[in-house]
């Protein structure tokens, strides 16, 4: 599905995956997270994925031009998941309404792993 903005001059459309994108790369620069996480589900593995392959870590749905967002993250050890946590909601929530013109109807966050940073 995509997502449909009006505008006086007509249609704009937004692809699923523009958003996941713009929403992953907005998350890991929040503090205390190392990256998106790919869960092989199968084998029960998580790895961290690159800068290039971070959709695979975000899910993205449209209903009704309301956005729903899935994270798969990994954090830094030692940090406060909860506080992590809110502020990559307070942050993806604001940049990607910002963006699509659209609200973001629920964020869920799947802390996947830890990680020590050097």
């Amino acid at each position: 599905m995509k997502g449909k903005v009006q505008t006086e001059y007509g249609q704009i459309i937004i692809d699923e995956e523009v958003i996941a994108k713009y929403a992953g790369m907005n998350a890991v620069e929040c503090f205390g997270i190392v990256g998106m996480a790919s869960v092989n589900v199968k084998d029960g593995l998580v790895r961290l994925l690159k800068r290039d392959n971070i959709t695979k870590g975000v899910t993205v749905r449209l209903n009704d031009n309301k956005i729903s967002i899935d994270f798969h993250i990994i954090v830094v050890y030692g940090v406060s998941i909860a506080t992590v946590t809110e502020n990559l909601i307070e942050n993806v929530k604001y940049k990607v309404e910002s963006l699509t013109d659209m609200e973001v109807e629920h964020i869920n966050i799947y802390v996947e792993g830890v990680r020590i940073v050097d």
